[in-house]
């Protein structure tokens, strides 16, 4: 394609007519301007177009931009007429439009990943055209990721050319997500502070009245109570925008992830802690827990299903899956009674209910380890045939009221149970219990808590949780019960030769002083409960005490103490050795 070179000024004649390339000071150096014309592939209608531009201070300049015009218009083969339209009609909207000439390395990416030449793509466009093309998320991921992009992504950065998007953009954005911070916690300490006040104003006397309606106006004009953006969803919202963007590079569209170069300050999950005396203690002084995820110890998970057991709570089969086997809420809700064997003793989790909003959504467990098929023990067995027994009961007393939901677990009318009211339910059966706070997903972590305590096996542990990895499981969890560390440590200090021990020698006693009377009485509070099961169990099996008795003791006798973990009820453990959990196991009435 030919292009020319020329050279005007601005000069005018004394009639005023412009002397273009008449004047006489055309030949200095610094006089006048350059300009450019290249010719360009002709229309589809086979009219003549060009590619204009002036303004060149120096000749070079503009023979660089005709050498840059004639390589873009090279990119496509000179058989490839369609191509060569496509290049052209680029040119010519950048010439109309005044824009800077295309680079070369991206037009050409662009030209063979067949892209729009002449149209540059936001940011905020591709986010969206991203986000319509994940079609195998579930609900949560796909509200999640939308939440990332409506509120902190788009409005930030959806502007910028997605080409031209920096890691200064992004740094800029954290910074005013930072700063937005800032803002809405000043704005929520003056809520908090105006709400306190207007509680502390008694109801009656016409000032008091005066007073408790300003401070309401007030209220009614400040922003309402918000959420900051944490370091932990602004992790998740640079993991949302990298993970586009590289879907946007293996499409041609860019060739630089600005997320990926993005620090941000460094987040740790929260590490579970056991409720102590000690921290205990430190909660009823302070009111503060230790660490947002604590976890009971089995004799506190104990007292929790004892007391649920004692008030006849509808729902104790539920908490008590959840306590042994570790199910996430949405899965305790999605059990169906089909998902049960009963002659098996098995519970296939196969289904979970899910939050959107507030509504209530059917899908797929969590992950694909999430699908999976849990063993029951045989007390477990008993506690969901009292509950299906519960359900009958209900079913019959509701009649054609009754909403077969087909859920395991039900609201009393045979309704599926929302997981947000599930949540709030167990916080308030927490605490009318007396027990130290927990949230509803921590009973999944005294589930795991108690099987690495047991000794369970580190992979059965993670498989009955739904983890796709051990790793997981152990990174999470391990941590709670301490003792193999405890071991760890002793070992550690016993290889180390000595000369003298490292224990002092304890000092000569009677044999009256080692017996421990905190010992005794645990014994005797044993025997006692034993004597009173022995006679209960008597008056309903119509067998006498004595004989009981002598079968009780047969079985002490002959049976190790090892043999323990065979006896009916949970195998756990303490934080120091595996034994019986101290609560009773029985079968909840129906």
């Amino acid at each position: 394609m030919n292009g020319t070179i020329t050279k005007r000024c601005g000069c005018r004649d004394d009639e005023g007519r412009q002397l273009n390339s008449s004047c006489t000071k055309l030949n200095q150096r610094n006089h006048g301007l350059f300009s450019l014309v290249q010719e360009l592939p002709l229309r589809t209608d086979g009219t003549r177009r060009r590619f204009r531009r002036s303004g060149y201070k120096t000749k070079t300049a503009a023979q660089t931009d005709i050498d840059k015009l004639r390589a873009l218009l090279n990119i496509a083969d000179e058989h490839d007429v369609e191509g060569r339209a496509r290049l052209a009609d680029m040119l010519e909207t950048v010439g109309a439009s005044k824009d800077p000439i295309p680079e070369y390395d991206e037009t050409r990416r662009k030209f063979a990943t067949g892209q729009s030449l002449s149209q540059h793509m936001t940011v905020g466009e591709w986010l969206e055209l991203w986000l319509d093309g994940k079609k195998g998320l579930r609900t949560s991921g796909k509200n999640r990721y939308d939440t990332d992009l409506r509120v902190h992504l788009i409005p930030r950065i959806g502007h910028i050319r997605l080409d031209r998007l920096t890691v200064a953009h992004l740094d800029e954005m954290f910074a005013g997500i930072a700063e937005s911070n800032i803002e809405i916690n000043d704005a929520n300490i003056l809520r908090r502070t105006a709400v306190d006040e207007l509680k502390l104003i008694p109801w009656k006397g016409l000032e008091n009245r005066r007073r408790r309606k300003a401070i309401k106006e007030t209220i009614a004009a400040m922003p309402p109570f918000r959420r900051v953006t944490n370091v932990a969803t602004q992790h998740h919202i640079k993991a949302t925008l990298r993970a586009a963007l590289n879907v946007a590079i293996a499409r041609g569209l860019i060739i630089f992830n600005a997320a990926a170069h993005v620090e941000l300050e460094a987040h740790k999950r929260p590490k579970a802690l056991v409720w102590t005396e000690e921290r205990i203690a430190e909660w009823l002084r302070t009111g503060i827990k230790p660490s947002p995820v604590m976890v009971w110890t089995p004799e506190q998970a104990g007292q929790f299903l004892d007391f649920l057991a004692d008030t006849g709570e509808r729902l104790y089969g539920l908490f008590h899956l959840i306590t042994f086997r570790g199910l996430r809420r949405g899965e305790a809700c999605g059990l169906r009674r089909t998902d049960r064997a009963r002659a098996a003793g098995t519970l296939t989790v196969a289904t979970q209910l899910v939050q959107d909003g507030w509504e209530v959504v059917e899908n797929a467990p969590k992950t694909d380890s999430g699908e999976r098929v849990i063993d029951l023990d045989e007390y477990t067995d008993q506690i969901l045939d009292d509950q299906g027994a519960r359900q009958e009961a209900e079913r019959l007393a509701f009649g054609e009221a009754w909403v077969d939901s087909g859920r395991l677990f039900t609201m009393p009318g045979g309704a599926f149970i929302h997981p947000g009211w599930l949540t709030d339910y167990f916080e308030r059966l927490v605490e009318v219990s007396g027990l130290p706070p927990i949230r509803l997903h921590d009973l999944r972590h005294v589930a795991a808590s108690l099987m690495l305590a047991a000794g369970v096996d580190i992979k059965i542990v993670s498989e009955t949780l739904g983890h796709s990895e051990s790793r997981i499981t152990r990174d999470i969890y391990q941590s709670v019960m301490p003792k193999a560390a405890r071991d760890a440590a002793e070992a550690t200090a016993a290889i180390v030769p000595r000369r003298t021990s490292r224990s002092p020698e304890p000092e000569p006693t009677t044999t009256e002083a080692t017996i421990d009377p905190r010992i005794e009485q645990v014994a005797q509070l044993a025997l006692d409960h034993l004597v009173a099961q022995i006679i209960e169990a008597a008056e309903q099996d119509g067998r006498s005490v004595e004989e009981l008795a002598q079968m009780a003791l047969a079985r002490v006798v002959e049976r190790p103490v090892e043999g323990a973990a065979n006896q009916d009820g949970h195998t756990t453990a303490t934080h120091a050795d595996a034994k019986i959990i101290a609560f009773r196991p029985r079968r909840v009435p129906a």
